[in-house]
């Protein structure tokens, strides 16, 4: 058995890797794909079958895919580009006659208006259209998606957003990647859409809190509009369409959109998720 999966020299597909290890598969069971050529050079050294292809090169997308039987797509990571990028996998593990998707989705997909919805429920889409069994793994928020604020508690004692008293559901990559590997390894999971997220839903006051037991420090959390995030982000050097951008995900998350706390991810990977603060102790 062959697990192809794209996206194996990003951070969750690095774990992905760890996690299919850790469950007894073995590293020649597994193709890495990805683009970086140093990363896979050193996933080969480790035993590895790797894959050089970019998601806009349909030929080598082609070539990843030849003579896997589980496809685990891990999504592509530039908004705008992702539905043709998803789809040039799709189409090709089709052509293939690959056994089985695993894609990476997102929290809520179906009815949500989230900024990262639209492209991850076209994808969806395609995979239904294509007729390959698939199991959706439809991604909460990373925990380290929230380094940034970690850095400027520390450096300034201060947090200041637009996500309000909005609460985020995260877990820590690993968490999600052992997900994938459970998926991948175990039977009965095609047809099945899980949605995936932290056990505990948590607030930016609480994230300030959480920091300041870190720290030792006081932290405090400043909400502002979304309007204010983005000028403050533009005056630290993003351009203006990158600022309204994250302020934009900080109103999503201010609406709840990250919020739901299901207990998928927990009971997939047989124990509770990592706690907020137990990751930022890590930081």
């Amino acid at each position: 058995m062959t697990i192809a999966v794209f996206g194996a020299t990003g951070q969750l597909g690095r774990h992905v890797l760890e996690s299919l290890r850790s469950r007894g598969v073995a590293a020649s069971d597994v193709r890495a794909i990805g683009r970086s050529a140093q990363r896979l050079a050193e996933l080969e050294e480790q035993g590895f079958e790797t894959a050089r292809a970019d998601f806009d090169d349909p030929a080598a997308v082609r070539a990843a895919v030849e003579g896997a039987d589980t496809v685990a797509l891990i999504s592509a990571s530039e908004p705008g580009k992702r539905l043709a990028q998803h789809g040039a996998v799709i189409d090709a593990a089709k052509d293939a006659g690959v056994g089985r998707i695993i894609y990476t989705s997102l929290l809520g997909v179906p009815a949500s208006d989230h900024t990262f919805a639209e492209e991850h429920r076209a994808t969806e889409e395609l995979i239904a259209a294509s007729g390959i069994p698939a199991t959706l793994l439809r991604n909460g928020w990373y925990t380290e998606n929230h380094v940034a604020d970690f850095a400027a508690a520390r450096e300034r004692g201060v947090i200041a957003n637009a996500a309000g008293e909005g609460r985020t559901a995260s877990a820590p990559r690993a968490d999600y990647a052992e997900a994938i590997a459970v998926v991948a390894t175990e039977d009965g999971h095609e047809g099945a859409a899980y949605e995936l997220s932290g056990d505990t839903a948590w607030s930016f006051a609480d994230f300030a809190e959480a920091a300041s037991r870190v720290l030792g420090r006081e932290v405090t959390y400043r909400p502002l509009t979304q309007q204010e995030e983005a000028q403050m982000l533009e005056g630290v050097g993003l351009d203006a369409g990158t600022a309204a951008f994250v302020a934009q995900l900080s109103a999503d998350t201010a609406r709840g959109l990250l919020a739901a706390t299901p207990g998928d991810l927990s009971r997939l990977i047989g124990r509770p998720t990592v706690p907020l603060e137990d990751t930022l102790r890590t930081w």
